[in-house]
């Protein structure tokens, strides 16, 4: 036997202490009596009860509690098979590590804040299979599409401009290298969440997004920064990044590209408002209501029967019966 909510069973440990309280109430109700006449006359007064039948009426009272609080336990036992389907869309995460994402317009900075805004993104999820992957110059998967959310985190923490050793940014390598990494036997719809700034230094994002719609990829895109720009801090020394005239590298939110690489795929663009739960809304009013949930999973799983009305009834039994007792005596004291 199992219990969903084994913590009930902790109000076990209040039984011993109404038990008290009912010797000490049934002991003062007799000293009370007594005090009020002698023995004879309150035997014509009042309705006698014997010592066993109390305590059988005050037996049946605690246990019927104990079977409710068994029930409220939520007892289960008898095992059985249920079919389960599990059905949602498969989400590839492409997260850009490029060293433009430490740019601090939105604070603590726009890596940091992306990767705030996965971990809000899972704790939300309806269950569909997520994938990550980190981007710069180049593009690697770092985690296959998986219902493991935890798995997915741990990766997650993992990601830093240092996990891709080619610099720049290639919006191209990572939409094909998403558009790859999906299963192409699962019936559900793909979707790739795209996350940078929009800095496309190989100008081939676009081409990319547009082969990924014919495929019938999704793409919905997470624009980070401000379209004024920020410096650019340098990966191994302090400072920021400068040009050859030594003026400050500027990295500047690139809107136009990433609107046209959403809407040439069939996906909508959102850009990150610090404070707000943007990939909330890119989830529920973008990937929910512009794709169509498939199955994912299926298979058996064993579940137990619920019992919790066996004690229910029992106690209800034992209620009856204290009552029943009870009226007896009263019609015994008519009589």
């Amino acid at each position: 036997m199992i219990f969903d909510r084994l913590w009930v069973l902790n109000l076990l440990w209040v039984l011993p202490f109404i038990v008290f309280v009912l010797i000490i109430a049934g002991r003062k109700r007799d000293q009370g009596l007594k005090g009020f006449a002698d023995s004879e006359l309150l035997d014509r007064l009042c309705i006698s009860e014997t010592k066993p039948r109390r305590v059988v009426r005050a037996s049946f009272l605690i246990l019927s509690m104990g079977l409710m609080i068994l029930s409220l336990a939520g007892p289960r036992w008898g095992e059985r098979f249920q079919e389960v389907t599990q059905r949602g869309v498969d989400i590839m995460v492409c997260m850009d590590v490029s060293s433009s994402m430490l740019v601090e317009d939105i604070k603590p900075n726009r890596l940091e804040s992306a990767r705030r805004e996965v971990i809000d993104l899972i704790n939300i999820i309806q269950g569909d299979r997520l994938g990550l992957i980190a981007f710069a110059g180049n593009a690697f998967l770092q985690c296959p599409l998986t219902m493991d959310y935890n798995a997915l985190l741990m990766f997650l923490g993992q990601v830093s401009p240092d996990l891709i050793p080619v610099y720049g940014t290639d919006l191209g390598k990572a939409i094909d290298t998403a558009s790859d990494s999906f299963d192409e036997k699962s019936l559900s719809d793909k979707v790739i969440l795209l996350i940078t700034d929009g800095e496309d230094n190989e100008g081939e994002g676009l081409i990319a997004a547009k082969k990924a719609g014919k495929l019938g990829i999704h793409i919905f895109v997470f624009g980070l920064g401000d379209p004024s720009g920020g410096p650019v801090p340098q990966m191994e020394e302090e400072g920021f990044e400068k040009d050859d005239q030594g003026r400050l590298v500027l990295s500047k939110l690139n809107e136009k590209t990433l609107r046209d690489i959403a809407s040439v795929s069939g996906g909508v663009y959102v850009r990150s408002i610090q404070g707000d739960l943007d990939l909330d809304r890119i989830y529920f009013d973008g990937i929910r209501k512009r794709t169509e949930a498939g199955i994912l999973k299926s298979g058996k799983i064993k579940v137990f029967e619920e019992r919790f009305y066996l004690f229910l009834f029992a106690a209800m039994i034992l209620l009856l019966l204290e009552g029943f007792l009870n009226e007896r005596l009263y019609q015994s004291g008519d009589a």
